[in-house]
């Protein structure tokens, strides 16, 4: 890439200044630490950077300073472990400060856009409804839409997460800071102080260890995602409604009364998902729902204390709703001791006692007292009370709109502020249940014959043989918990259990038998409880379909969907089902099994929900989410969004509030124009056929290499960072599911962070040059080139893939390969060999000269970016060489090893 790709827009320029005079700061922060010194040493290494890429690409243009500049490999060569540590945290503090500007950037452009009246910003509800509109979209089939629509975001915690608590509120406070200097009538002392404001947190930031001391508990796991929760998303409910609200009713002739129900619904899985986790079990899942319930209810506390000291209403001023008299009287006997005295002065502010004695039954429900609320249905109708009295007395402006605003946070988190989730490997319940069975070849068994005896233990109330198996005894405490949280902290808290690698329908019916058990089942039968499968490997996408007819028939289990309103969910993995097959044969089969699975589903009367498994990269799910939702089959989504949010990508989507609006709108967007978009078309028969060859070539291909070469796992531990990522003290799970130093063991999250920071990142390309060009030869470029241009799927597949290649480096790839054995060489020798021909064939059916050549911003951003990563990926190489000659064994080396993958973490924006 050439220095052409750093030029900024007219409407970028913004972006530009911010990062300049943040670099300044961070390059001044790093003279006054750590010395002039240093200083230099950090400038050398980022113009030697610059200068080896200018001679490694023929269409740049190299100055006289290059031709003559050391090499950056020269520069860092053997560098001290204090050094380096010191080196890879000052480019990564660049990293987090550049990263901050682009986001706040966004914030900036999506102020721009809705003060255009005449603009709608792509990808927002207004321009979704826009569209629709458009398209023929009636208001009344808008509002039947939007009574069947929920957004869930699933917040889970994985190995890679890197961003402290304590960082995290001082990115907070830098954000705030930028937003306040765009305030165009700040006076230039008013500058200096907000720039002095920013130095100072940045250094504070630089004086705070990134790692913490000791590995991350599931509590401190459980914290890091209460913070988004309660002092982000619970801030922006209300304006994500009011947004909505005010986009609808200017698009459409709605009824004047037109008020959006609930669309959003958060959902958790830390201290829920016990896949492959033994610090996760029954006690976390009811610590989690204690903590959430606890948060929720000090965010609704000072809330109301708030609205108590601005609703000071009069007596003698306005009249109240009798009502509100009468549920003061009430609740002072209720109370009791636990009331204060009212002052005097306060007798007739009718709102106000009444909110203070509100504020006092949340005390209550705290503390277990007898007055606490019974459930947030109550404290909605009180605040509903409030609402309607202000309205009806010419409150509406006097109070009337924070109220309101409160109902909807109510409406949203409730007392359970998140519903947990809880995960488990389809082993392990199989384990249980043939221990309770008393089946000693359980495990060995086939399928339909575990299918035969669970839905004969279920249609006879069996129960278990045996009682002191560990997988028993720890399973049925699970469900038993999740039965008592229900009772105790409502239905909301507890949601769908989830089955990993489920197989056949006897993981489904494990389950079941499992919670009937535990006491979960009623009198009558019913078990309040949906489950979810989770098909994750390109075999069980595929076979998944047929076990969902089985289930479907069952004579046990259809009954009990008939209790769950005839809705069934489904989990799809785009992790382990990319590790297994390649990114095409597992996005592939990820849209077939939808279209599949929906159809089997519809032939039984049965509503589906997809659950979609995505992790942050795109070789775990990530990209262009937008596009993702419209690229489903179509049918498919039918309103509802559930997904998860991993990891960093919780921050980089959450983290400041602006942002976090807009990612809520855009799923909004999409699941609007994929739920009412007309017109849409199937792709032509024979584009199936050209597909299923394409994904056959590409994983043949793949797991040519991954599966089939016997020398694959002996370079992969040696030409990646993968022993460094499995020391590292940043979560709560194991980076494997079961024993094992193989790739099939390996969980999908160390997997691609091992590829990622190598710079090879074969998870997200390798096979697809194979494939195309395949179906290149057989089928003709023509009909390619039609189906990119007419199918949103493939259009998506191959952006991703393009930003997976102009991410990935193969000189800097070079440099880890060189860390293996001379006789896997070779081995690199084909990935790079792969790495030119997908990157050809992409150029190719794109009709471009450059990698993102149709996406400039995001070009830009990498090439900016380089000069700070190339220093730290040389110096990880050298310290991995250092540290593996050493025997693993020196501390020294391990941590500045560490800091450097989180640096580079930052930097190319992409972990696991």
């Amino acid at each position: 890439m050439t220095d052409r790709f750093a030029q900024f827009t007219a409407k970028d320029r913004p972006l530009k200044d911010d990062v300049g005079e943040l670099g300044r700061l961070v390059g001044e922060m790093l003279r006054e630490q750590c010395g002039d010194e240093f200083f230099a040493l950090v400038e050398r290494a980022r113009l030697a950077a610059i200068s080896d890429r200018r001679r490694a690409d023929k269409s740049s243009t190299c100055d006289a300073d290059d031709a003559v500049r050391e090499s950056l490999e020269s520069v860092l060569h053997d560098i001290e472990p204090h050094s380096a540590v010191r080196l890879v945290r000052g480019f990564s503090a660049y990293f987090q400060i550049v990263n901050l500007a682009e986001r706040i950037h966004r914030i900036r452009r999506r102020r721009e856009y809705l003060q255009d009246t005449d603009t709608q910003q792509p990808e927002s509800v207004a321009w979704a409804l826009e569209q629709l509109k458009t398209k023929g979209v009636s208001a009344q089939e808008l509002c039947d839409a939007f009574s069947q629509m929920l957004i869930e975001p699933v917040f889970t915690a994985h190995p890679t997460e890197a961003t402290r608590r304590s960082l995290l509120e001082k990115q907070q406070q830098i954000a705030r800071l930028l937003i306040k200097n765009m305030d165009p009538t700040l006076t230039i002392p008013e500058q200096r102080a907000l720039t002095a404001q920013v130095r100072s947190e940045i250094t504070a930031s630089w004086q705070t260890e990134e790692h913490p001391s000791d590995r991350i508990s599931v509590a401190d796991e459980r914290d890091n995602v209460l913070f988004y929760l309660t002092q982000i998303l619970y801030r922006i409910v209300a304006p994500y409604y009011e947004n909505l609200h005010r986009a609808v009713t200017e698009s459409f002739e709605v009824p004047a009364q037109f008020t959006p129900p609930r669309l959003l619904s958060f959902n958790s899985w830390v201290g829920g998902d016990m896949d492959g986790n033994p610090n996760v079990n029954a006690e976390t899942i009811k610590d989690s729902l204690v903590r959430h319930r606890t948060a929720i209810i000090h965010r609704y506390y000072d809330d109301v204390m708030e609205l108590s000291w601005r609703l000071s209403q009069s007596a003698s001023r306005v009249s109240f709703d009798e009502r509100i008299a009468r549920a003061v009287m009430h609740y002072r006997q209720l109370l009791g001791d636990r009331l204060k005295k009212v002052h005097r002065r306060h007798q007739t502010m009718f709102y106000r006692r009444f909110l203070r004695l509100i504020a006092g039954r949340l005390q209550a429900t705290l503390d277990g007292h007898a007055a606490a609320y019974s459930g947030p249905q109550q404290f909605y109708d009180d605040i509903q009370l409030i609402s309607d009295s202000l309205r009806d007395n010419r409150g509406e402006h006097a109070g009337l709109f924070l109220v309101n605003r409160l109902l909807r946070k109510i409406q949203t988190f409730g007392f359970h502020l998140a519903t947990l989730d809880v995960r488990q490997d389809s082993h392990v319940f199989r384990e249980a249940v043939g221990a309770g069975l008393g089946y000693a070849e359980w495990m060995t068994m086939p399928a339909d014959q575990r299918t035969r005896l669970i839905s004969e233990a279920l249609a006879d109330n069996t129960p278990p043989q045996v009682t002191e198996h560990p997988a028993l005894t720890d399973s049925v405490a699970v469900f038993a918990t999740m039965q008592s949280c229900r009772m105790e902290f409502g239905d909301n808290a507890i949601g769908p259990c989830v089955i990993s690698m489920a197989q056949d329908a006897d993981d489904v019916l494990s389950v079941m038998l499992l919670a009937k058990w535990a006491g979960m089942s009623s009198a009558d039968g019913n078990l309040p409880l949906d489950i979810a499968p989770l098909f994750e490997t390109v075999d069980d996408l595929h076979a998944g379909p047929e076990v969902m007819r089985r289930l479907l028939n069952s004579p046990v289990y259809a009954p009990h969907l008939a209790q769950r309103e005839q809705r069934q969910m489904i989990m799809i993995g785009y992790s382990d089902s990319n590790k297994d097959g390649g990114l095409v044969a597992a996005r592939w089969a990820l849209q077939q099994g939808q279209r599949a699975l929906a159809n089997v589903l519809e032939e039984h009367s049965t509503k589906v929900v997809f659950f979609h498994g995505r992790g942050g990269t795109i070789s775990r799910g990530g990209g262009k989410f937008h596009q993702g939702i419209l690229a489903a089959p179509y049918g498919t989504v039918q309103g509802r969004l559930r997904v998860t949010e991993q990891g960093e990508i919780i921050n980089a989507k959450y983290g400041l509030r602006g942002i976090a609006l807009r990612t809520l709108e855009q799923s909004t967007s999409a699941v609007l124009l994929a739920t009412l978009g007309k017109g849409r078309k199937d792709f032509p028969q024979h584009w199936y056929d050209i597909m299923d060859f394409l994904a056959a070539r590409s994983r043949e291909a793949y797991r040519d290499l991954v599966y089939r070469e016997p020398n694959f796992t002996r370079y992969f531990r040696a030409a990646t960072p993968i022993d460094v990522i499995e020391r590292m003290r940043i979560g709560s799970r194991p980076a494997s599911r079961r024993k094992g130093a193989g790739v099939k063991d390996l969980r999908a999250i160390p997997w691609v962070f091992s590829w990622t920071q190598s710079r090879q990142i074969i998870t997200g390309w390798y096979g697809v040059g194979v494939g195309f060009s395949a179906a290149i030869e057989k089928y003709g470029e023509a009909v390619l080139r039609e189906m990119l241009s007419e199918s949103v799927f493939l259009r998506t597949l191959v952006d991703d893939v393009e930003m997976v290649l102009a991410k990935s480096d193969m000189p800097i790839a070079r440099s880890y390969a060189a860390l293996a054995d001379d006789d896997v060489q070779p081995i690199f020798g084909k990935i790079e060999a792969e790495y030119h021909a997908t990157r050809e064939v992409v150029l190719r059916l794109k009709g471009t000269t450059e990698l993102l050549e149709q996406d400039p911003t995001l070009r830009r951003a990498i090439y900016l970016r380089n000069p700070y990563v190339d220093p730290m990926s040389y110096i990880q190489v050298d310290l991995l060489r250092r540290w593996r000659a050493a025997g693993s064994q020196d501390d020294e080396l391990l941590k500045a090893l560490l800091i450097s993958v989180n640096g580079i973490a930052h930097g190319l924006q992409n972990t696991g």
